[in-house]
């Protein structure tokens, strides 16, 4: 009997996912992860990760499995909690689920899981794993010879088109996937809360979790302000119709040429703009945002086109079609670029038609991606609002995530 580790989070749908697993004649073992301690920035004064154990734990005995809490707190704050403070502080936004992941839940916590003799980690994302053979040439089927196949393992999006979470993992790797089950990805939400209802597990009615990945309801200025300090700038506007928008474009000698410079911010400095009020530190804020700029007065509300962490300046924008929160290109430098598809993987000077997205829940958009040894460019159809420096990019062929990289 092959012996399966879920990570019970204290949610419906890791609940469910335990279940289902049992169902199907798994060995199934329930492991909570406490990945934080430090109180003092979460928004309530309820301790979310006890209420989430417990609830977990509570799950575990329903269903007659064993349970035990891990604490990664530790780790969790070495590699997801540190790395944020430190993108932040250069002007970067990054992406704590994303990584929370590839480093703790499919890393550290696999590791875990396989010491106690699991064959598979399961968790409860909606996607779906796929296994197809490819021989030795690029994504072909082997025929014949079954000898020099391989298995090659695909993440597939969830069949809930609401809830699809394969953006999530998508820098998990082959070896990673190889041990991974994912059993709701086949079933949407409401279906997934029915299962639980009809077993009366206490996580059935429970709100899904919002914030960072384990950290529990946590207010991210508050967070950052434990290491980044206050440090008081000036706001800016920039009108939609400056001059800086209608440049003419220069004439390219190559394709590479024009992708980076379709793919470069452009660089404000004050005199392009007027000063319209204070903010309290340009590293505690992000692209596309726009909330807590309490600047009041202007006819559409303002967005941040762009931050600078050098001169401690924000630029604004106001509107959602504001000329400078629009980009076609973005780049992934050569050393971020991520193929969980090894087989499908761009050499230099190559090229291929995806459909990708810059954000979780954003509908996928077509696009084309360019590898050269500068870096991998990926080319939107349509311009995309608020490409974010630190964020993750990635790209489907049809409902398969092949691959994703850093916005650079």
């Amino acid at each position: 009997m092959k012996r399966v580790v879920v990570g019970l989070s204290g949610g419906v749908d890791s609940s469910v996912a335990a279940y289902l697993l049992k169902e199907q004649g798994y060995e199934v073992i329930g492991l909570f992860m406490k990945n934080w301690h430090d109180d003092s920035v979460t928004i309530s004064n309820e301790c979310p990760w006890l209420e989430d154990s417990n609830d977990a734990l509570l799950v575990a005995e329903k269903l007659g499995i064993p349970f035990q809490t891990v604490d990664l707190s530790e780790q969790y704050k070495e590699k997801i909690v540190d790395y944020m403070f430190n993108e932040y502080e250069q002007g970067r936004t990054p992406n704590p689920d994303v990584l929370c992941n590839r480093e703790i839940k499919f890393d550290v916590f696999m590791k875990i899981a396989l010491s106690l003799g699991a064959d598979y980690v399961a968790t409860g994302h909606y996607c779906r794993k796929g296994e197809i053979e490819v021989d030795g040439t690029r994504g072909t089927r082997a025929k014949g010879e079954q000898s020099k196949a391989k298995p090659v393992y695909q993440l597939l999006a969830g069949k809930d088109g609401n809830k699809d979470q394969s953006y999530f993992l998508c820098q998990l790797s082959q070896e990673q996937l190889a041990k991974s089950l994912f059993p709701i990805g086949e079933l949407t939400k409401p279906e997934v809360r029915e299962i639980a209802m009809k077993l009366d597990l206490v996580t059935a009615e429970k709100k899904d979790s919002q914030g960072l990945c384990f950290i529990g309801k946590v207010r991210l200025p508050e967070f950052l302000q434990q290491q980044l300090l206050p440090k008081e700038g000036l706001i800016y506007e920039i009108d939609a119709n400056n001059s800086i928008y209608n440049q003419k474009q220069p004439n390219f000698n190559s394709l590479e040429e024009q992708l980076i410079y379709e793919s470069t911010s452009i660089s404000y400095s004050h005199e392009d703009g007027k000063v319209v009020g204070k903010h309290q530190g340009a590293h505690y804020f992000t692209i596309g945002q726009r909330k807590g700029l309490n600047v009041g007065g202007t006819k559409e509300a303002l967005f941040i086109i762009a931050t600078d962490v050098k001169t401690n300046g924000i630029y604004t924008g106001q509107g959602t079609n504001h000329p400078g929160l629009f980009k076609k290109t973005l780049k992934v430098q050569p050393s971020e670029v991520h193929w969980i598809r090894e087989d499908l993987a761009l050499k230099n000077g190559e090229t291929m038609q995806v459909i990708a997205r810059i954000r979780y829940r954003q509908a996928l958009q077509k696009a084309t991606l360019f590898q050269f040894e500068s870096g991998l460019y990926v080319s939107f159809e349509e311009p995309q609002s608020a490409i974010t420096e630190g964020q993750f990019v990635a790209w489907n062929i049809d409902d398969e995530l092949v691959g994703s990289g850093v916005i650079s």
